[in-house]
């Protein structure tokens, strides 16, 4: 064999090698790239609302003995229980059987799978649901929650003295917490969830004072009846109502509802059905006239501009038509900076 033939045998062989190497190198690329993948496929997702049967609900409920009740509303009844093979306290919302009448072709079963498929430490999670001819119930978590109405309106009643249990630092944690679980409704969930009626009965406080919104899609229930007799002004915007037509509930409706929130986390005074506390308050925060604001049953921290950007927010809410009010997105990042500086403005 010559010198020449042995140089081209060589190249061929180094050729094939660097081809093996490639082919080598290219099928471990895919093998890696795939590995991941399925692991992610493995991963726990959250599962739908389980399917109780009425017999069940009517166990847990004690035969929705009045006893149990620890909530009733303009939608419905909300009873303490526990399942059968559970260990854990329910919340269990009996829905008003004119309500379930006046939508007994809705597809409240598939409404519910979807709705429970919500997950956020700042929303109440739907664990269940009963379907039967007049009934319709949703089961949620509970976990000896209250609402924020009852702290900052009703406390002082139950226990005297005028005083609220929450300080200016729950507030501003609540108010946070509440605009990004409403965040997660409108950006994250697909389609959106509208909330329909933002107010602080339907925002409940848990052990750790963490805001968990609740009652999340269920105003679909009151299509047809006329909300200004079910307990929705004072939280909706004027925009609702155009002459004889309704706007309905949209996202820029949940915005005003926060809004109002806002107003009533700042000032401890409850909104009304003749929308009093956000004509009472839009003057005196354009005037800054704070002093007369914010609810003199707490005393002002030194620095006062965590509660004074706050009312800011408020009043972009409410102060503004549906086309000019800010996002939740823009909302939920300015009360998040707040609640993230709360350490430094309240020290």
């Amino acid at each position: 064999m010559s010198r020449g033939e042995f140089i081209i045998i060589y190249n061929i062989i180094l050729a094939i090698l660097a081809i093996i190497i490639i082919i080598l190198v290219i099928l471990l690329f895919i093998y890696c790239k795939k590995k991941p993948i399925k692991a992610e496929e493995t991963l726990p997702t959250k599962q739908t609302a389980c399917s109780y049967s009425l017999m069940d609900i009517h166990a847990a409920t004690d035969g929705f003995n009045y006893r149990r009740i620890i909530g009733q509303g303009r939608i419905g009844s909300v009873y303490i229980g526990i399942l059968p093979n559970g260990d854990q306290q329910v919340a269990i919302k009996r829905i008003h059987p004119r309500l379930v009448l006046s939508n007994a072709g809705f597809g409240f079963s598939s409404m519910m799978k979807w709705l429970s498929l919500v997950d956020h430490p700042n929303i109440v999670p739907i664990l269940g649901f009963s379907e039967a001819p007049g009934e319709r119930i949703v089961v949620t978590e509970y976990g000896g929650m209250l609402s924020l109405d009852f702290y900052l309106h009703q406390k002082r009643d139950v226990v005297g003295g005028g005083t609220s249990l929450l300080d200016w630092n729950c507030r501003l944690r609540v108010a946070s917490g509440v605009a990004r679980g409403i965040e997660y409704l409108h950006e994250v969930m697909a389609p959106h969830i509208v909330h329909g009626c933002i107010k602080p009965s339907n925002i409940l406080i848990d052990v750790k004072f963490c805001a968990r919104v609740c009652d999340y899609g269920l105003y679909f229930f009151l299509g047809n009846y006329d909300q200004r007799q079910l307990g929705l002004i004072g939280y909706i915007d004027d925009e609702y109502w155009i002459g004889n037509d309704k706007r309905g509930c949209s996202k820029e409706s949940d915005v005003y509802g926060l809004g109002v929130v806002l107003l009533e986390l700042l000032s401890g005074r409850k909104s009304d059905e003749q929308g009093l506390l956000v004509k009472w308050a839009l003057p005196l925060i354009k005037e800054m006239k704070f002093g007369e604001f914010f609810d003199n049953r707490l005393v002002l921290p030194n620095d006062i501009r965590p509660l004074v950007r706050l009312a800011k927010v408020a009043l972009a809410c409410v102060g503004n038509s549906r086309k000019s009010r800010p996002s939740i997105v823009q909302v939920a990042a300015i009360l998040n900076s707040l609640e993230d500086g709360l350490l430094y403005a309240f020290d």
